[in-house]
């Protein structure tokens, strides 16, 4: 009967403790609930003090120019095709393709064998002739002979002389020589080719200078003028620029394309570009120094206007601008309020701003 006691005793105490227990837990969940609640309550909005990225450049002060822009492939303002005046056997080849070669340079050379044989009997022939018509010469002089023989003699002795030097001509004919100064960009023929005359034997370039042939429109006929700076781009070298001029304009424009033909001369000390190159071509027309210029991302367009945002302490403030010549990077600022150069202004992160809202400066160009 004790026993039972006590055991009923030590579960009332168990249940006793796990009760307290429960107690103080949900006791401690709810002080903390309320804490939670009360902070959130006491917390300031912080929306109101937040502070916006953006990435901002510079107001600089200097030169910006208009171009025409255009596509055109570019030209060799010099290229012959050597071709063979005699028929024969290529006994000697002296150049390859991309070797650069003066205007008379040997290339190729003929069998020439036969050629010499001839020239050797034509000069005999004149020797003999020639002596026959200054014997002639004394007796006519003398009147043992008659006018005509004289004349005979005479005319085969001028005869002879122009059939040696056509043996000599046809002997230098079989050497084959440059017709310019150029680089070989084509060689059509192997050593021990037989050919026949006329046979094209090279194409020979000369890379300087190169020509772009560009057709531009009839309403940029005012613009564009002999003399005015090129500036070319090809996908060869597609970080670097190369320049060139305006050489000569078409006094008339083609009534069916409504275009007029602009040849420009492109200067490549580097010879770095080739004939059948494309390039893309601008034509600077105009050129506006010390003038306000900033990054073109700097400036939006809404509704028709153009603006930018402009930081100050720490600030941004919405200044209407109006914008004049655009290049690769940079617009000019062609009328402008309350901006000058060193100013700076966004060019990142304009669609969050606001007047006199505030910015943090991440990024500046």
């Amino acid at each position: 009967m004790h026993h039972k006691t006590d055991k009923t005793m030590k579960m009332n105490l168990v249940k006793q403790t796990i009760f307290t227990t429960a107690c103080i837990a949900a006791f401690s969940y709810g002080l903390t609930g309320c804490g939670q609640e009360t902070q959130s309550k006491d917390k300031p909005n912080t929306d109101s003090l937040a502070t916006i990225p953006v990435e901002v450049a510079t107001i600089i002060k200097g030169d910006i120019s208009a171009y025409y822009s255009t596509t055109a492939t570019l030209q060799a303002e010099f290229e012959a095709s050597v071709v063979a005046n005699l028929g024969g056997l290529i006994e000697q080849i002296y150049v390859e393709e991309g070797d650069k070669v003066k205007a008379g340079q040997i290339l190729a050379k003929l069998d020439d064998r036969q050629y010499r044989l001839e020239v050797d009997r034509a000069d005999a022939s004149l020797k003999k002739l020639e002596n026959d018509f200054k014997r002639n010469k004394e007796l006519f002089e003398k009147g043992l002979i008659s006018s005509e023989t004289y004349d005979n003699a005479r005319f085969n002795y001028e005869q002879q002389k122009a059939s040696l030097e056509l043996a000599k001509l046809n002997l230098a004919y079989t050497k084959i020589v440059a017709p310019i100064d150029g680089v070989v960009s084509e060689r059509m023929v192997k050593q021990g080719n037989m050919i026949n005359t006329n046979t094209a034997i090279f194409k020979i370039t000369d890379f300087d200078p190169l020509h772009a042939v560009v057709y531009v429109p009839e309403h940029e006929l005012k613009k564009i003028k002999a003399n005015q700076f090129v500036e070319l781009a090809v996908d060869a070298y597609p970080d670097e620029s190369f320049t060139g001029s305006v050489l000569r304009i078409s006094p008339t424009v083609d009534a069916q394309t409504g275009t007029f033909k602009v040849t420009i001369m492109v200067k490549d000390i580097s010879e770095r570009l080739k004939p059948g190159m494309f390039a893309r071509i601008r034509i600077e027309h105009a050129t506006h120094r010390g003038t306000l210029l900033v990054s073109k991302q700097a400036v939006t367009l809404e509704d028709g206007n153009e603006s930018l945002f402009v930081i100050r302490n720490g600030q941004s403030y919405k200044v209407p601008v109006k914008t004049g010549f655009v290049n690769g990077r940079n617009i000019e600022l062609a009328s402008v309020e309350a901006l000058a150069v060193g100013d700076t202004v966004v060019t990142i992160g304009q669609n969050s701003l606001k007047d006199s809202a505030k910015v943090q400066i991440i990024s500046m160009k």
